[in-house]
């Protein structure tokens, strides 16, 4: 008996290993199939093997879940020209695909609706053609599909009002025509639509406008014409129509008054049916011709005089505006991607079906920076490219992303403007919270090597007292370069001085310190030299360039920032720095700064923390050079304080703030001499 049990368990084991095995073997298969069709002449899938393991992380761009299954293909900006094989259908697990950004073209196939814990597809920026197939309504799962900026044509199909879960719809820069399907209102959780640059035509659904969660609407650059719902007031800025000469609608100041004909159902005549060889710019170098014939289910058989003339001047303006401006934002604003909701994430769907939860990923979407192809000193991020810089690639984000995360730059986000810049709050997919400076390409450096130097600089700083640069965006369009760096919660330390009443963000005496030492650790990085980095002069060091996070530690802003900005704006900015007494005496005779002058800002900063002034006297100063503290120190501390530790850092100041810069000590010497002397807070 004890035999018999034996080989029945050493059977079920063989089942076991061997079912174990087959189901490898089928994704490994799958993966082998989707690579000759991604990846034909084998350049850039090269760690892709039909002996290896998927799940080994030997794969690029795979990535898989505890089951050991695939759950996300992350290839975007890898220079891939081949196809997309229907056998990705095959990865039953996948969460997420991210092929955008490639040179792919075929078709879309529709096996790819068979993946139903599909959650994100990033198809934008290829060169795919046909149509939209409907099977995608299908997929209950899916939240993000970005489809933009290919060669797809047809309609929009009814079924993808079926994606009860989507909440960014993305078809801009297409070929797609019809009308916009009613069906699409029943998108619930959509946020985002944008239909931009496609042949369009008819009316804006109201369905459309009723949509609770809508945030985004964008239809520029189509045919649109009729009555604008006025629901979609509501959206403001984020609803954006222009260049469709035949919409109409009232309060709305870039928009022509509507009419008695605009009630009339004009739309049933497809504005491009009598173009059938209109030729658009694709991917490639060649040009493809595009098939327009009308739908005749949506052909108008009226001679009405009337209605002729309109539609032939609809017709008419429309090509004209269309073309043109076809041509020009496609040229320059191709590079672009929306981001979805983070609320509801794949990971947080629930379901009773054990074989689905087989398929749960075990990691995130791998989908925080992507390529931005618009004014890129980058080229294109690929091999071969002139500047091709691959640590500067693993921080590029795209425009759409920092517009999503500030909600297309939101007067309610802006956080300050100064002559050169503007500075919003934002808040990324994974919910963290950033600040991003938008910078015009006029104040910047004009030789592209000097600004990727400059690139380089800030991408590599690393210091718990500094503010991180996270990423980066130049955008032809917008003539911007965006600065992506994580957000202070507290402000600047401006904030914490000139109190009033002493009510209001007064610092305690162990906070002061604490922020004088960091400030003087962040100073000591940037002077330092280690490994390739040089030694950096911030320039303009003051309370206003100390951000403090939310456990008010000190983080100095915008280190490095001169190796962007053009020479005439780094000096437009040093007015405010001379008017509050940060700059040292020598720059005025010799026109340099140096570590030293650096040293000067700071000391003038330790008077300002411990006075609690931002305008310094000349008898708080003496005072500090006497050690009179009771005639400096910031009285709403009200005495709490060290009298040995004030007097130690009033002295510090002194010496830092001395008018011959050979008489100052370097930061190194500083930040030794305060971690004696405040055992190394």
């Amino acid at each position: 008996m004890d035999s018999f049990y034996f080989f029945i368990s050493f059977t079920l084991l063989l089942a076991l290993s061997s079912l174990r095995r087959v189901n490898g073997n089928t994704e490994l298969r799958a993966l082998m199939e989707l690579k000759s069709g991604l990846d034909p002449t084998n350049r850039f899938l090269k760690s892709w093997n039909s002996d290896g393991d998927p799940c080994s992380g030997l794969f690029e761009g795979i990535a898989c879940n505890e089951h050991r299954k695939v759950t996300n293909i992350t290839l975007q900006g890898k220079g891939l020209s081949g196809i997309l094989s229907p056998a990705v259908a095959e990865l039953k697990c996948l969460s997420g695909i991210y092929l955008h950004y490639n040179s792919l073209t075929g078709e879309i196939p529709k096996d790819i609706s068979n993946l139903t814990e599909l959650s994100e597809l990033y198809l934008n920026v290829n060169n795919l053609s046909g149509t939209i197939p409907p099977e995608i309504g299908g997929m209950s799962g899916l939240q993000v599909l970005e489809l933009g900026r290919n060669q797809l044509t047809g309609g929009i199909p009814t079924e993808m009002g079926s994606l009860k879960r989507l909440t960014v719809l993305s078809l801009q820069y297409n070929r797609l025509n019809g009308e916009i399907p009613a069906s699409l209102g029943n998108l619930f959780m959509l946020r985002s639509l944008d239909l931009s640059s496609n042949h369009f035509f008819g009316t804006i659904p109201s369905a459309i406008a009723a949509m609770p969660k809508l945030e985004l609407l964008d239809v520029r650059n189509n045919s649109l014409s009729g009555v604008i719902p006025s629901a979609l007031k509501k959206l403001g800025e984020g609803f954006q129509f222009g260049n469709n000469p035949g919409l109409c609608g009232d309060g709305y100041a870039k928009l022509r008054v509507c009419t008695p004909f605009d009630n009339v159902n004009i739309n049933q005549v497809d504005p491009l049916g009598q173009l059938t060889n209109h030729t658009f710019p694709d991917h490639n170098t060649q040009s493809t011709i595009l098939d327009t014939n009308c739908y005749q289910t949506h052909c108008s058989k009226s001679s009405k005089l009337p209605q002729i003339a309109i539609v032939a001047g609809v017709i008419i303006s429309t090509i004209t505006v269309v073309s043109v401006g076809f041509l020009i934002v496609f040229r320059y604003r191709r590079g672009k991607q929306k981001i979805g909701n983070t609320s509801d994430s794949p990971e947080s769907r629930l379901s009773t079906d054990q074989s689905k939860d087989y398929c749960r990923s075990g990691s995130s979407p791998l989908v925080a920076i992507e390529y931005s192809n618009g004014w890129n000193p980058l080229g294109d991020g690929r091999e071969g490219s002139r500047l091709h810089d691959q640590h500067l690639s693993n921080f590029r984000f795209s425009l759409e992303q920092i517009e999503s995360a500030t909600q297309s730059f939101s007067e309610t986000n802006l956080l300050g403007k100064s002559s050169f810049s503007i500075v919003y709050k934002g808040t990324l997919i994974d919910g963290s919270l950033v600040a991003v400076r938008i910078i015009n390409l006029t104040s910047c450096k004009s030789e592209e090597e000097e600004f990727l130097k400059g690139l380089r600089l800030l991408t590599s700083l690393r210091h718990d007292n500094l503010v991180r640069l996270r990423g980066f965006c130049c955008s032809r369009g917008r003539g911007e370069c965006l600065l992506v760096y994580n957000f202070a919660s507290k402000g600047n330390l401006s904030k914490y001085l000139d109190s009033e009443d002493g009510s209001n963000r007064v610092l305690n005496w162990p906070t002061r310190v604490s922020i004088i030492n960091g400030i003087a650790k962040g100073i000591g990085y940037l002077h330092s030299r280690e490994g390739d980095k040089p030694a950096i002069i911030h320039r303009n060091i003051s309370v206003e360039k100390i951000l403090l996070d939310e456990q008010l530690n000190p983080l100095i802003a915008d280190s490095g920032l001169s190796k962007l900005l053009a020479d005439d704006i780094v000096f437009s900015t040093l007015k405010v720095s001379a008017a509050m007494g940060y700059l040292a005496p020598e720059y005025v005779t010799t026109g340099r700064f140096t570590e030293k002058s650096d040293v000067f800002a700071f000391g003038v900063i330790i008077l300002q923390i411990l006075t609690g002034q931002q305008m310094l006297s000349n008898s708080m100063r003496l005072a500090a050079a006497s050690c009179k503290y009771e005639d400096f120190m910031d009285i709403h501390l009200k005495g709490n304080f060290s009298e040995p530790e004030a007097v130690k850092l009033a002295n510090i100041a002194v010496s830092c703030t001395q008018e011959c810069p050979e008489e100052r000590p370097t930061m190194d010497v500083i930040i030794q001499d305060l971690r004696e002397s405040f055992d190394g807070s």
